[in-house]
């Protein structure tokens, strides 16, 4: 059966991943190391296949697709809101020491899966929901056995690897993991992906 295949990659660094502060739907620039690696990354997929590329609308993520699409050609990105990342509520701006500080203990309750929200953030449950719709709906309007570039943000494919129970893999910027979309609309975890190279991999752990 064809398959549409997906690169669900996280966005390059942003100026807010420099300095470790927690974004969710805040919305800062790529850094100028995250406009670097979204070159690297468009050059190491020159070669894939690309047919489309479709991002979320938050500007880290968008000004990452942009580059890459330039890149290989293929004009203006498609956006998709559902593509963002989570609304961390209250954490948003702020770094890990300052969120422990205000809220001890709760960070290692949500990385642990064990905390439905951040405090004034966006549910899980919802969050998933929209995610996996997300994927399918790009997975369904693209043809058969093209390759689709999706830039998006650590939780969405953190989220999907859960949804699929997959064993989740590196999320530094511009890296992520492959997905298959098939005709029924089932979604299945593929290999790793990594599109930067040392110099340029950074591992900023802040949503």
């Amino acid at each position: 059966m064809p398959v549409t295949r997906l690169a669900l990659v996280r966005h390059g660094q942003s100026t807010w991943n420099a300095v470790g502060r927690w974004q969710g739907q805040a919305d800062p620039p790529l850094s100028p190391l995250g406009e670097e690696q979204a070159a690297e990354a468009a050059a190491r997929l020159v070669d894939a296949g690309v047919t489309r590329v479709v991002t979320s609308d938050l500007v880290r993520a968008r000004r990452t697709g942009q580059i890459v699409a330039d890149a290989l050609g293929l004009g203006p990105v498609d956006t998709c809101p559902d593509l963002g990342e989570y609304d961390v509520g209250e954490w948003s701006g702020l770094t890990k020491p300052e969120i422990e500080d205000r809220w001890p203990g709760q960070q290692k309750e949500w990385f642990g899966g064990r905390l439905p929200t951040t405090p004034g953030g966006e549910g899980r449950a919802s969050f998933d929901r929209r995610v996996m719709d997300a994927v399918l709906r790009i997975g369904a309007g693209s043809a058969p056995g093209s390759v689709v570039v999706v830039v998006t943000h650590g939780g969405v494919i953190r989220s999907l690897e859960r949804a699929v129970g997959a064993p989740p893999v590196p999320i530094a910027n511009l890296s992520g993991r492959w997905f298959d979309v098939d005709e029924g609309r089932a979604l299945r975890a593929g290999e790793p992906l990594t599109l930067v190279g040392p110099d340029h991999r950074t591992a900023s752990p802040s949503a």
